[in-house]
């Protein structure tokens, strides 16, 4: 721009210098002298040499210099740099792209002061239905290879003919790749994020090759993903489409991948899906079914734990009273038990006093027996001489206690045997006394 606007300002100083001489009556060519004709001349000259040699990278952007004389260089780095005035293609590090669904006033709103934006499109699904689909897609260029970067640039000349010839037709093969593989009932069942994942792989590393397959059963789900029920339409032949596998890996179409480019996908997602107004009306059925399958299910779930309570009820009245019986046939074994343990221990003690005195009636007849059997010994046999000392000892106290008592009588009679000992002794006592007691009487 400023080195137009120098050749401007070149040619406007050459015009006046020429002009001067034909209008050298005209007032307005009376402040241009020949000095200040060369002086616009020279400032004309001297912009156009400095923004001819001279640029300023903006940050966030990367530049192909294309120089007269048929080389080239990548700038990465903000700041001046020299051109020579050379040709400038500017490319953007990152470039966003969305597909935006317009308001109820066709309005794309605030989305529309972003660059690259454009109105969704409509697409199709394997079951034919259709829909707006709001992307939303980050490329990122290589700032890396220098090389691949100039190629880029030079074979596309422009950002935005990248966009359009490259990039747009990439991302609109990948929502129609995406769309075949899976029903807009399957998506709306829980394959969005395939949806999500199917789609950026394609846009990053190529197109899948698809091939078609024919179904004889089309399965439409209906309900939530609690209870899910499936109704059988009518027999009928529908074309389907999946990936096409080789050993274990899906096949891509060659050459058709921003990879080959050296761009990379930084974000590719679906914002947005404005479904068809037949598709809608049917979703609005759907959802009338789900309501009412719930209702049904919730009171059903209401009747079932309802009996459920009534049966645990029961259960809880049943078990308290088994309890209550249990413990009193406990209580009424446990006092049986106790009587027949008493009555036992009763028993043992009866016949432990029985044998207790069974053997000291048995003790007491060996006693017996013993000391009758020992009399007899005694009486067969004669005293023993340890009785017989024994005996002599209680005699001889007897007879001295009776000594003691007695009064001896004034007359004494003596006989005998000195051999005779004791008995003689007491007989003369006898004799004594008795003579005593006769003398006493003849005196009366």
């Amino acid at each position: 721009m400023l080195t137009i606007l120098g050749i401007l300002i070149v040619l406007v100083g050459i015009f006046t210098l020429l002009a001067k001489p034909l209008f050298k009556n005209h007032r307005l060519f009376d402040w241009f002298t020949q000095r200040r004709s060369f002086q616009i001349i020279l400032v004309g000259i001297v912009m156009s040499v400095l923004t001819g040699t001279f640029f300023y990278a903006e940050p966030g952007t990367a530049y192909a210099v294309q120089y007269p004389w048929g080389g080239q260089k990548a700038v990465f780095r903000q700041g001046i740099h020299t051109k020579m005035w050379g040709r400038l293609i500017p490319l953007q590090f990152e470039l966003p792209i969305k597909y935006v669904i317009p308001n109820a006033k066709g309005e794309l709103g605030e989305q529309s002061e972003y660059a690259n934006v454009d109105v969704a499109k409509y697409w199709a699904f394997s079951d034919a239905v259709k829909a707006r689909i709001a992307t939303s897609v980050v490329i990122s260029i290589n700032t890396e290879d220098d090389a691949q970067f100039l190629s880029v640039a030079d074979r596309n000349k422009t950002e935005q003919n990248l966009i359009r010839s490259r990039i747009i037709p990439n991302i609109d093969q990948s929502i129609k790749n995406t769309c075949k593989l899976m029903d807009a009932q399957d998506y709306i069942s829980g394959q969005a994020s395939d949806f999500d994942r199917y789609f950026k792989d394609q846009l990053e590393n190529g197109m899948y090759v698809l091939e078609e397959y024919l179904t004889n059963e089309r399965k439409e789900i209906i309900g939530d993903s609690a209870t899910v029920r499936t109704v059988v339409n009518k027999q009928r032949k529908q074309k389907r489409y999946r990936i096409k596998m080789q050993q274990g890996t899906a096949v891509r179409e060659e050459g058709n991948s921003l990879k080959s480019y050296g761009l990379t996908v930084v974000q590719a997602v679906v914002t947005e899906i404005d479904w068809e107004e037949t598709f809608d009306n049917r979703l609005q059925l759907q959802k009338e079914e789900v309501a009412q399958t719930q209702l049904e299910k919730q009171q059903a779930e209401r009747e079932f734990y309802r009996a459920q309570k009534e049966k645990a009820r029961g259960e809880a009245e049943k078990a308290a009273e088994r309890a209550r019986l249990e413990k009193e046939q406990i209580q009424k074994t446990i006092a049986a038990e106790t009587e027949a343990k008493v009555a036992e221990f009763n028993l043992v003690k009866e016949k432990k006093q029985f044998e207790v005195e069974k053997f000291k009636a048995q003790s007491k007849k060996v006693a017996a027996d013993a000391e009758a059997y020992q009399n007899a010994k005694l009486v067969n046999a004669g005293l023993t001489p340890q009785e017989r000392a024994e005996w002599d000892y209680k005699m001889a106290v007897g007879v001295a206690r009776e000594l003691k008592e007695l009064n001896l009588p004034e007359i004494f009679i003596e006989g005998g045997d000195a051999k005779s000992g004791d008995a003689n002794l007491l007989q003369s006592l006898i004799g004594a006394d008795l003579a005593r007691k006769m003398m006493e009487n003849d005196n009366k």
